[in-house]
């Protein structure tokens, strides 16, 4: 025989509390429903005693798991970090718990994963933007699991996002550097194919071209994998051909960070000898010398509100309902007027 003892019980927690087996349970499973000082009570006997729930009966009634799953397509840098820690916090108010995967930007990789945390019963998914196959969404309607796109907001997609519009959002940022006078104008992207994001993004610097009476087509864009070596990279690449930029717009603050780099690597300063812009406003963003120009996506506010979407999509068995929110331009110091 073992001399392990046995785990501590939900018997051995209502004992240690003085209340009820059904006060515990309602203590785990609603505490809502249970008096402050009650749940103070119960919470200490479990810390004590080291009790941990078995919920499995609960799943069973309740045919959930409480867990939801998200899917980023990189954990490598902050772009998804400060959204997905308020979409936890709110999950985690509701009683869920979130099983994190990432896709390497891989459709494949995230095809599997999707299916993978749907074999694992996650009650609801969160997606980043809109790319990818059709069939994937029929699977999951077929499936009756509820998902919600984040990061993009477009009323006509497929299924309901909580996000911004990434077109409207790069076309404000590059009409307002535009208006200082640059008319020679690079782009460092993502990889935009299966990428609405970077899609989107490039589009929206476009249009901003073309409104400010310039050619879109002069727009000149190297496309990478974000990460600040690849931006750097790409920044030499374009101040070493044939039609130095003196705007280099960025499709997220990683980039822009390499660019800059990149620029101090061939002794070019910013923003007096090139102009340099991102994409998010992550912390990264606020710390480098000079403070980057970018757009501010409320990240927090996106993933406390899919949280809650999200969570009355799989309770209230809701079709969701999108919404938009929005993002703005911030001037900092790595953008100047060009040299004549």
């Amino acid at each position: 025989m073992s001399d392990h003892p046995a785990p501590p019980t939900l018997d051995d927690v209502a004992r240690a509390a003085g209340v009820s087996t059904a006060t515990v349970s309602r203590c785990l499973n609603d505490p809502k429903m249970v008096s402050a000082p009650t749940r103070e009570r119960v919470d200490s006997a479990i810390k004590t005693l080291g009790y941990t729930p078995n919920f499995a009966a609960r799943f069973m009634a309740v045919q959930r798991t409480f867990t939801v799953g998200a899917i980023i397509p990189t954990m490598e840098n902050a772009i998804f970090a400060r959204g997905l820690q308020a979409f936890q916090e709110e999950l985690h108010h509701h009683g869920y718990t979130l099983l994190v995967s990432s896709s390497a930007y891989q459709a494949e990789a995230e095809e599997e994963q999707v299916r993978a945390l749907v074999a694992r019963g996650a009650d609801g998914l969160l997606l980043i933007g809109y790319d990818r196959d059709q069939a994937l969404y029929d699977y999951l309607q077929r499936q009756r699991v509820p998902v919600l796109a984040a990061w993009s907001f477009d009323p006509d997609a497929a299924i309901p996002s909580i996000g911004f519009d990434n077109r409207s959002a790069m076309r404000a940022l590059t009409t307002q550097v535009l208006g200082m006078g640059h008319t020679r104008v690079a782009m460092i992207s993502a990889h935009s194919a299966e990428n609405d994001r970077a899609r989107m993004r490039i589009e929206g610097a476009r249009i901003a071209m073309e409104q400010n009476g310039l050619s879109a087509d002069d727009l000149y864009v190297v496309e990478v994998s974000y990460d600040i070596n690849e931006g750097a990279e790409a920044f030499k690449t374009l101040m070493t051909g044939p039609n130095r930029p003196s705007l280099v717009l960025c499709g997220n603050d990683v980039l822009a960070v390499g660019a800059m780099r990149g620029a101090a690597e061939l002794g070019l300063s910013v923003p007096d000898d090139v102009s340099i812009t991102g994409f998010d406003d992550i912390e990264l963003a606020q710390v480098v010398t000079p403070a980057l120009t970018t757009v501010h996506v409320p990240h927090r506010q996106m993933g406390r509100l899919a949280a809650q979407q999200l969570v009355d999509m799989i309770e209230n068995k809701t079709d969701g309902v999108g919404k938009e929110l929005e993002s703005h331009v911030v001037m900092r110091g790595s953008v100047a007027e060009p040299r004549s």
